[in-house]
């Protein structure tokens, strides 16, 4: 990777860490180029402006997603224990130490849901895919025979996705120690509801 590459992928990585906490707004020029030891002139040097950089940020908290969350999960067999795969991923991304306010897609979804523009329509788009890779891995694990034929697969994608927000709310902002215990329960529950809970031997990879 080329020096004028290295810099700006640490702009990147170092804005998302930030935005995870002070949202897309706080990321000031003046911020972000005191955070990776730049000027102002230096950091617009790698950006055209504050909204490229913003979408920088959205991509590259996808890319990650993608690599801590997806691809891990995918490499699991076939239907539930593809979906238990993901969910766990998907508490640590949570928990992750270089997103120091959680999930940033939640974050980012409460500044942004009423402010139409580029970055919405980005950010909604990344959650409707994940939303739709649920639903998927839903009716996967349907054809796997490990939840029953009858299901409502984005249905399940909706309160799976429930229970994270829940996570999310009950462990960034109430401050439950028990929110994982609690997450991790009420996703029993909704394998249990969907005719999981006891994969079937024989699943394929």
């Amino acid at each position: 990777m080329r020096k004028g590459e290295e810099t700006r992928a640490e702009i990147v990585s170092k804005s998302l860490a930030m935005a995870s906490t002070l949202g897309l707004g706080g990321l000031t020029i003046g911020a972000v180029a005191k955070a990776v030891g730049l000027s102002k002139s230096g950091l617009f040097a790698h950006f055209e402006s504050k909204e490229d950089l913003q979408l920088q940020v959205l991509r590259a908290a996808g890319d990650r997603f993608v690599d801590r969350v997806v691809a891990p999960a995918l490499r699991r067999p076939r239907g539930e224990p593809r979906i238990r795969a993901f969910f766990e991923s998907w508490l640590e991304w949570e928990d992750a130490k270089d997103l120091p306010g959680g999930c940033p897609f939640i974050a980012l979804a409460i500044e942004l849901d009423d402010q139409p523009g580029p970055l919405r329509d980005a950010l909604a788009a990344s959650q409707r895919d994940w939303l739709d890779a649920l639903a998927t891995a839903g009716r996967i694990a349907m054809a796997e025979g490990h939840f029953r034929d009858d299901l409502d697969a984005d249905q399940f994608a909706y309160d799976c996705y429930s229970i994270i927000l829940a996570y999310h709310h009950f462990s960034r902002l109430l401050r439950d120690d028990r929110a994982g215990e609690r997450a991790r329960r009420s996703f029993e529950a909704l394998l249990s509801q969907s005719g999981g809970g006891a994969v079937p031997s024989g699943s394929r990879a």
